[in-house]
């Protein structure tokens, strides 16, 4: 089997980190600076957290159905090959 799949740089692993934390850094201090009390920022904050956590929960689960459903497409290109090669060796 031929896998196309490349592995990604490390300049793009590195782009990828870099923007997460920038971004997490700007929305924290986004909402430490909010004129609102304590509670509220708390929450926000806790509201932040949570949709990250949630983006990685569900960026995995799809990433897992896509590798499922190219495992299941795999075994069943094996079964058509085969089926394909008995069905052209001659008969005994």
């Amino acid at each position: 089997m031929n896998q196309n799949s490349q592995p990604h740089s490390g300049a793009w692993v590195s782009f990828t980190y870099a923007s997460f934390f920038t971004a997490a850094v700007m929305v924290g201090t986004g909402i430490l600076f909010l004129p609102l009390d304590w509670w509220a920022k708390g929450y926000l904050g806790m509201g932040a957290v949570m949709l990250v956590q949630s983006c990685v929960t569900m960026t995995k689960t799809v990433r897992d159905m896509h590798e499922a459903s190219r495992l299941v497409n795999r075994i069943e290109d094996a079964r058509t090959e085969r089926l394909l090669m008995d069905v052209g060796k001659p008969a005994l």
